[in-house]
């Protein structure tokens, strides 16, 4: 196929593709699907070799979100059954991303709810992550802590974080249908005070809300204007009680065709696969791993992910291999900061789980109508429970 052929080369170059070529990408059949995984696969390949990043989630305080972010559980007025905590004591957030660690993670992301946090809120979080660091050698640590305020991007840096999560989640068009309590500008405004302030910054979207195939486009193409090291891709987990929890738009085939189009557009970037894949992806996920060189290990913040030992399992089997922390993440240019010039683009040289119920016998391939429910499952375990954690 010409367009695959032409996107390989373009993505070995670093060279953006045109939007055209990006649609495309979006729109090809099933029929060709095995083709454009494996033209992506050797773009991944080509920056990342066979190597799979794992990260690990501590939720340091659940649910009580002032914001009404229609896809969380944890927004203003969800009726979600999720775990509701205030701040986890440093100690046992080090813990909680000991495990993580112990399981093969070399990146600990901290999370909170909240619009954004104060600065004993930075104080908190700094202490955090010394706790985690001191007691994990060579661990990277990422905050994603909401919106900052001016100075706050620095004072993380010099507590040790690594890098910032702050996502679009969806393009700059029809944020506001998505989020009213905070804008599309204030995100991007965050992401650019990370970079500022010497933090590696991690930026993705959410797909499966109802969006166009050009809302797609637009939100992984502003995302490599911002020039982030890391774009997470999450699949809408629909939970009950919430504004989209009956938002089921996504097939294994679909969310294989985004992630295709994410590694096209943005080739020499840590594409990390996120919330949402043990529900959307389900028994395809191994092809994503030719597509994606990050995944989260174990349990995301408010929903059970698959078993760490199941991901392990998969990674070895569809023959790839766990970074070590020994590893630079990120092809040398880009680890050096050669891309970060403030206004280029990457790549331009500038929760769900398996269920405990079976799944129904079926005798036609499922539709993106086909809600399952039996794979969305809160979690009631790690931190802010007395149980282990799953890594």
């Amino acid at each position: 196929m010409d367009l695959l052929n032409t996107l390989v080369d373009k993505g070995l170059r670093r060279e953006l593709p045109t939007r055209d070529e990006a649609l495309a990408v979006l729109a090809t059949s099933d029929d060709d699907l095995l083709d454009v995984v494996a033209a992506a696969g050797k773009v991944r390949r080509h920056w990342f070799g066979r190597r799979v990043k794992l990260n690990y989630l501590v939720n340091l305080k659940s649910g009580l979100c002032p914001e009404d972010c229609s896809y969380c559980s944890q927004r203003l007025g969800s009726t979600a059954g999720i775990l509701k905590y205030t701040w986890l004591k440093p100690d046992q957030a080090s813990d909680a991303a000991a495990a993580g660690v112990a399981g093969g993670a070399k990146r600990v992301c901290l999370v909170a709810s909240g619009r954004g946090p104060t600065d004993r809120d930075v104080d908190r979080v700094s202490e955090t992550i010394k706790a985690i660091k001191d007691n994990n050698e060579g661990v990277e640590v990422c905050a994603c802590l909401g919106l900052l305020s001016d100075g706050q991007a620095e004072r993380l840096r010099e507590a040790g974080a690594d890098a910032y999560n702050h996502n679009l989640n969806t393009s700059e068009a029809t944020y506001g249908e998505i989020t009213t309590t905070h804008t599309y500008e204030d995100r991007v405004d965050t992401v650019q005070k990370a970079h500022a302030a010497g933090l590696s910054a991690c930026s993705g979207l959410i797909a499966g809300m109802g969006e166009t195939d050009e809302d797609l486009v637009d939100v992984v193409y502003s995302l490599r204007e911002l020039d982030p090291d890391s774009v997470p891709v999450n699949f809408l987990i629909p939970f009950e009680g919430t504004p989209l929890g009956k938002e089921w738009n996504l097939t294994p085939q679909r969310c294989l065709r985004i992630l295709a189009m994410t590694r096209f557009v943005c080739p020499d970037v840590e594409v990390r696969i996120a919330g949402g894949r043990e529900v959307h992806l389900r028994t395809m996920q191994p092809l994503a791993l030719h597509l994606a060189n990050s995944i989260f290990l174990g349990d995301y913040l408010t929903s059970e992910g698959q078993a760490g030992k199941a991901d392990l399992e998969m990674i070895a089997d569809a023959g790839f291999e766990v970074e070590g922390t020994g590893q630079v993440t990120l092809p040398e240019h880009r680890a050096a900061g050669g891309c970060h010039d403030g206004g280029g683009a990457c790549g331009s040289g500038g929760g769900g789980a398996c269920g405990s119920d079976a799944a129904p016998e079926v005798s036609e391939p499922r539709t993106a109508a086909d809600a399952r429910t039996d794979l969305v499952a809160v979690r009631r375990r790690g931190a802010g429970t007395d149980l282990a954690p799953n890594a």
